[in-house]
């Protein structure tokens, strides 16, 4: 992977995840889960930028991040990862690498949606975009406690001016490298729905 420049977390993580894209479209190779888990790492101080309302979603990502970057160690690819999950029947138990997988890309896909809602909404104002995205990918997942306590927490999220300060963004650079995260996540994703999907998992769980 590129060298990168911690200065820019944007930035980073569209180069990240550029090059994974770019193992996606070649349809030849697998995607391996070192490389993954690393670029999806990158994305944990976006939900950190957020405030009260997604410290649920940092703590519940990072730790599944980090779980998948252990695994990396003696697993190589996302889809070794769900077949050794397979073989030991412990696809869809609690902690598994494979359930982790399926929660840290809900976590790229909040971001994914986040950024579309950020980039066709006019303002300084966060709570509209984070309740959408929110909405649209974590919320069918949670409880009653988890949706409310989200629910008062976008009170007190940050502006988008704030965040894009804490990220050492201008409102110009933001918008590149947002657009170029959108255009690279989307066939990952897909790519990851695919791989329980043909293996009759589900992704729904």
């Amino acid at each position: 992977m590129a060298d990168l420049d911690d200065g820019k977390p944007l930035r980073n993580i569209s180069e990240a995840f550029k090059e994974l894209a770019a193992t996606v479209e070649t349809q030849t190779a697998d995607v391996e889960v070192a490389p993954f888990s690393r670029a999806c790492s990158l994305l944990s101080p976006l939900f950190g930028c957020l405030g009260i309302a997604f410290k649920f979603a940092e703590l519940d990502y990072v730790a599944k991040v980090n779980d998948l970057a252990e695994a990396s160690k003696s697993i190589g690819t996302l889809q070794a990862l769900l077949d050794r999950d397979i073989e030991a029947n412990t696809v869809r138990k609690a902690g598994s690498h494979s359930r982790n997988l399926l929660r840290v890309k809900r976590g790229l896909d909040m971001v994914r949606v986040l950024f579309e809602q950020m980039l066709a909404t006019e303002g300084n104002s966060l709570r509209d975009p984070a309740s959408k995205a929110y909405t649209q990918v974590f919320a069918p997942h949670h409880g009653w406690t988890i949706r409310k306590a989200v629910a008062a927490g976008m009170y007190a999220i940050p502006t988008k001016a704030q965040m894009l300060k804490k990220l050492n963004e201008d409102e110009a650079s933001a918008r590149v490298e947002m657009q170029s995260y959108i255009a690279t996540s989307a066939p990952l994703s897909l790519y990851i729905d695919s791989l329980f999907l043909s293996r009759e998992l589900g992704i729904d769980w």
